[in-house]
């Protein structure tokens, strides 16, 4: 909690005053900040107990400013597992955000189909997940003080905000999937029999991140709503190597997409 009060006031006197929407940036996913109108913006290395981001492709700012006439803090890149980060680290800028003020959180990331319908280039709203990481970021001592230590699961996307975004995509002839989001600890990408797995189990998609960051948003009782841009296909029939260079590509081909949904939401609800 020192921790928070300490970060929260550091933001503070830089200018983050009263934002009402969260929004956590994923991999290839940067464009969204061209249709903000920029008030502060201040590098993660910078702002006290924050984590460094490490992986070259997430940029690694928080940004304050205005979007569709909401005041909004923008993670421009987000922390992983895989990086070396505890569960608390990863979600820490989650909780910074609901104590500088905002009422929504929107999270955006790029993922692998495993849903052999849903195709490289498409987006897929996430209503439900399975958390492989292998730990929760609500397991340790004192976090009682933060919330409820049993947090309910049983609806963790906000229903009124995914029925928005739904609607949003059927007016804009907007291609959306509906499905579950694994996460997995990563770096490497899945083998064809963890492919089969995930499939088996229920996943339509897969990636390794945002999990934590609903979990946390639940456990602040934060109305949180996500998407996932659907980067590679992950059949295990049919299955060609990958690398990240042609996963960013194919979050930046689908990123305007994603930029009319998360715009539109903003604009529509009420905060």
């Amino acid at each position: 909690m020192r921790h928070i009060e300490q970060t929260v006031k550091y933001l503070k006197n830089k200018g983050f005053e009263a934002p009402e929407v969260g929004i956590i940036l994923g991999t290839g996913l940067g464009k969204l900040l061209e249709e903000v109108n920029i008030l502060e913006e201040v590098s993660y290395n910078q702002i006290p107990n924050f984590p460094t981001a490490t992986v070259e492709f997430h940029k690694g700012h928080l940004i304050y400013g205005e979007l569709e006439g909401k005041k909004v803090v923008i993670m421009q890149g987000r922390f992983h597992l895989y990086e070396g980060y505890s569960l608390q680290d990863v979600t820490f800028p989650v909780r910074i955000m609901h104590h500088l003020g905002i009422k929504k959180l929107l999270v955006s990331n790029a993922s692998g189909s495993i849903n052999t319908t849903y195709k490289k280039g498409e987006l897929m709203l996430i209503d439900d997940h399975i958390n492989l990481l292998g730990g929760s970021p609500l397991a340790f001592k004192g976090v009682s003080q933060h919330g409820e230590r049993f947090v309910d699961m049983s609806c963790p996307y906000d229903k009124k905000m995914s029925d928005k975004i739904e609607k949003i995509a059927q007016q804009h002839s907007i291609k959306l999937h509906k499905g579950v989001y694994a996460s997995v600890l990563g770096p490497q990408l899945e083998t064809r029999a963890e492919y089969r797995m995930l499939k088996t189990i229920g996943a339509d998609a897969v990636g390794m991140s945002t999990v934590p960051e609903i979990i946390v948003a639940n456990h602040l009782k934060l109305p949180v709503a996500a998407v996932s841009v659907l980067t590679d296909e992950g059949d295990p029939d049919n299955l060609e190597p990958v690398d990240i260079k042609s996963i960013i590509a194919m979050a930046a081909k689908a990123e305007p997409d994603m930029i009319i949904l998360f715009k539109e939401l903003i604009k529509a609800i009420e905060v």
